[in-house]
């Protein structure tokens, strides 16, 4: 994509185009110009360095400011400290997420003091709170740029804007129903890429910021995809990860409405894609069709992330997620029905406002019957903005930890067992790295996310190969390629 751009035809003394995403190479072609002068000032080429904070969207989204960068002239740096331009793609769907960042800022403006010329960007989900942008203007004066989730496609023009003025840029959307194509991206590994599929969430679950901070539902038109996924796998890649804050619900918003299980249908047919992926799930909106689909098909990994977030249908009512514990029993039962190798893994939330004992015993009974592979589990955490901020019974920090101990231990103890099933069987893996602590081996992934560390030689990465299981370490294998 990066080198599909031909700048030497854009005529930077013209005025913008007004169409997208004419109107961003133009704004790129105008910071080339900028970067190259850096460039002779510093006698090599600029760096910059991504941090991202939170989900596999705003991973995604640093690809695409990577892929920018790089358009622009910045070569990609392996250390912070090293980088002439630092952007923080961030995340607030905790608070712990946002002290990071404020501490992390304080580092930069040491940074900043010792290097004038260097670039401090802020942009992603905690951008769309307007406290969180107010405090920065106050007490973070030398951020250079800051703009949220909706607008991240204007970056070359924001950053154009900065480079020519010389003075902060602060853009920041409410909310908006465009999506545009054709942006670069840089992907992080070139076997295998996310691919956004949809954007926003219509869900208002009553503890979660991210409707507020990544607008409505909207949905990419299915050629537009289907088109990006080709381009994907003619570039080497075999495995796609679909991402949407709920995939289940795509297609709602298409003039003509198409079911995300009629999308995974037409991605299967993709010649040369090996593996398909998707997050998230909402329970709610999985549909027997995607359950057909799914089991039925060669390509789509067989893990489902299906979000929990309580067992109590009391406290699932204060969170509006719209199902019980009940109608959640029974989709799991349906799903393993169709597909008993599948593996499952889930979210869920402890110490949510007015969750008793009892409401937890509940979580503790789903958690013991459905038997996950994995959870993500998480201490609820009060976000400014949503309804349950302001509901009555918080809980004692000391009890949410004691439940969350509790939690955890029954998660880990049923892992363990759980995880070990496929012992001393053969599986397809998608070798994926050179083992960070041991160089003579190999990281891959099987088909239901966990790990399998192997010996192998560095030129297998990116390829499917078959690993005999041997023993299983909990999270991950160890095994040995056949």
């Amino acid at each position: 994509m990066n080198d599909k751009i031909d700048f030497s035809r854009i005529d930077c003394t013209k005025e913008p185009p007004l169409e997208e995403p004419a109107r961003q190479y133009y704004y790129m072609a105008k910071c080339r110009r900028h970067v190259r002068k850096l460039e002779q000032k510093l006698g090599r080429r600029p760096l910059f360095f991504t941090q991202t904070f939170g989900c596999q969207m705003n991973a995604r989204d640093s690809e695409k400011l990577a892929g920018i960068l790089e358009c622009i002239g910045y070569a990609e740096a392996s250390k912070e400290e090293d980088a002439d331009f630092v952007i923080y793609n961030t995340c607030t769907v905790r608070e712990n997420a946002n002290q990071r960042v404020y501490g992390r800022l304080g580092q930069l403006n040491r940074m900043k003091k010792k290097k004038n010329h260097l670039l401090v960007a802020l942009c992603g989900c905690m951008m769309q709170e307007p406290h969180v942008v107010e405090k920065l203007k106050q007490s973070y004066r030398f951020v250079d740029l800051i703009f949220g989730t909706h607008n991240l496609y204007r970056f070359a023009e924001l950053l154009a804007c900065r480079l020519e003025s010389g003075r902060t840029i602060i853009d920041i959307w409410k909310d908006t129903d465009k999506i545009v194509e054709e942006i670069p991206s840089d992907r992080k590994f070139p076997f295998k890429s996310g691919v956004n599929i949809m954007f926003g969430c219509n869900n208002f679950c009553s503890y979660c910021i991210v409707p507020y901070v990544r607008g409505r539902e909207r949905s990419r038109n299915p050629e537009d995809i289907l088109r990006e996924i080709r381009a994907l796998v003619q570039d080497g890649v075999v495995e796609v990860m679909l991402l949407g804050q709920n995939v289940n619900s795509y297609g709602k918003t298409l003039k003509e409405p198409m079911s995300f299980a009629k999308l995974l249908t037409e991605i299967e047919r993709i010649e040369g894609l090996r593996r398909i992926r998707f997050m998230t799930s909402h329970p709610k909106d999985l549909s027997d069709e995607l359950i057909d689909v799914m089991s039925r098909s060669t390509k789509i990994c067989r893990h489902l992330h299906l979000p929990l977030q309580s067992g109590s249908t009391r406290i699932l009512e204060k969170m509006n997620r719209r199902y019980t514990k009940e109608q959640y029993l029974e989709l799991v039962e349906k799903i393993r029905r169709a597909m008993p190798d599948l593996s499952l893994t889930t979210d869920i939330i402890v110490g949510f406002p007015g969750e008793t004992e009892e409401d937890f015993q509940d979580t503790l009974e789903v958690i013991k019957k459905v038997r996950y592979d994995s959870a993500f589990t998480f201490q609820y955490s009060r976000r400014t903005g949503t309804p349950a901020a302001s509901m009555e019974g918080q809980i004692p920090p000391e009890i949410v930890k004691d439940r969350f101990d509790r939690l955890l231990s029954a998660v880990q103890s049923i892992s363990n067992e759980v995880c070990g099933r496929d012992t001393k069987t053969i599986q397809e893996v998608l070798v994926e790295s050179v083992n960070d602590h041991d160089p003579s081996l190999l990281t891959g992934r099987m088909g239901n996310n966990l790990l399998v560390h192997f010996p192998g030689d560095a030129s297998c990465i990116g390829t499917l190969v078959n690993v005999k299981l041997e023993e299983c370490k909990g999270f991950y294998y160890l095994g040995t390629q056949v």
